[in-house]
């Protein structure tokens, strides 16, 4: 069952849209200008579900395209110290499919960040009137009570439950439309992914009365920060679990008895990672030929791991940096412009750097 990710960018009059051929296509870079059946229809890919949903909402299909942005984004920054790197551009050619056509744990971890991004962009579209079908969070008025004592609902609080029931409803259509193991994964990601943005929502007051003594609170609850939700998943791919399916064909169960039964909150994979250590077009690896390596590390980023012991060459390379600084009442920080002169190191090619396709 292949899925939405994989895409190339394809321009129409009306519309921007990431999308694939045909065969592999996906909905999700989408932004709505001008007729959205005209948009709609132009998409190659969309089940009748989604389809339906981008003609009824079209101002929702710019929101899914700021939510690629931000997911994007996320997850080069929560693999920038790894050989995949989340970074699927090279040449025009979009790699990032040829890794969600595995059952990894990266896959996992796309599904569940993509999804979480479009909550954010949805629920942050609701609070600042971008959308016709939704708004602030309709619940969250009157009066209520916390550990500090009573106050009024007030401001815009998120309405993060028709972020997450819109983006269900768009972005699972497709992999309800299969019954296949590799859809229940999907789904099962999907839904980690919205969850986790949920979790971080929090709660912001702000006081009311003479010299602020607080004699009326005004709260609200606001979405974090995504770099939590980026941060969360993180530690749920590194905490993956490998699954196969049961034997009736409707859920899970761990693929070594050892390990505990995934909850909803957990990320599940059917089969392991490829070491991304040279280019492989079939499994979407770039390889790590040409990357930066730290020397002193002993994590991922390290020379030895990153290059995969092929080796790294070092250059010296000449910056300008920030130094010494100093802050000045009240209230700025200046400083002056260093040259810094570091070592660079770049991991090594393999003897031979072209491309490995098993097709």
């Amino acid at each position: 069952n292949m899925n939405f990710l994989s895409g190339i960018w394809w321009s129409l009059p009306l519309v921007l849209v990431w999308a694939t051929p045909p065969v592999t296509s996906s909905w999700w870079y989408m932004g709505a200008v001008g007729s959205s059946r005209v948009m709609c229809d132009n998409v190659p890919g969309l089940v009748s579900r989604q389809r339906q949903l981008c003609r009824r909402h079209p101002e929702a299909m710019l929101s899914i395209g700021r939510g690629v942005a931000t997911w994007t984004a996320e997850c080069q920054h929560q693999f920038r110290r790894h050989r995949w790197d989340c970074n699927a551009l090279e040449r025009g050619q979009r790699l990032l499919g040829r890794v969600l056509l595995r059952s990894s744990r990266e896959s996992a971890f796309v599904h569940a960040i993509s999804s979480a991004g479009v909550v954010f962009a949805i629920t942050r579209a609701c609070s600042q009137g971008e959308l016709k079908s939704c708004s602030c969070d309709p619940k969250k008025k009157g009066s209520a009570k916390d550990s500090k004592g009573h106050f009024d609902w007030g401001g815009c609080s998120d309405n993060i439950d028709y972020g997450i029931k819109f983006t269900r409803a768009f972005v699972d259509a497709k992999e309800r439309k299969g019954k296949d193991a590799r859809a229940l994964m999907n789904l099962h990601n999907n839904r980690a992914g919205r969850k986790a943005v949920k979790r971080f929502l929090k709660q912001e007051c702000k006081c009311h009365g003479v010299s602020g003594s607080c004699t009326l609170r005004t709260c609200w609850l606001a979405m974090a920060d995504f770099r939590r939700t980026g941060d969360y998943l993180w530690k749920k791919y590194n905490g993956a679990i490998q699954v196969v399916m049961n034997q009736d064909g409707t859920g899970f169960t761990v693929a070594n008895k050892r390990f505990k039964k995934p909850t909803k909150n957990d990320l599940v994979y059917f089969e392991s990672s490829p070491d991304y250590c040279i280019r492989d077009r079939d499994v979407g690896s770039l390889g790590t030929a040409g990357r930066v390596c730290n020397q002193t590390s002993r994590g991922m980023d390290s020379c030895e791991v990153m290059c995969c012991g092929r080796g790294y060459d070092t250059s010296r390379v000449s910056r300008m940096t920030k130094c010494e600084c100093k802050f000045h009442w009240c209230c700025a920080v200046r400083c002056q412009d260093c040259l810094e002169v570091v070592d660079v190191h770049t991991c090594k090619a393999p003897k031979s750097a072209g491309w490995i396709s098993r097709t």
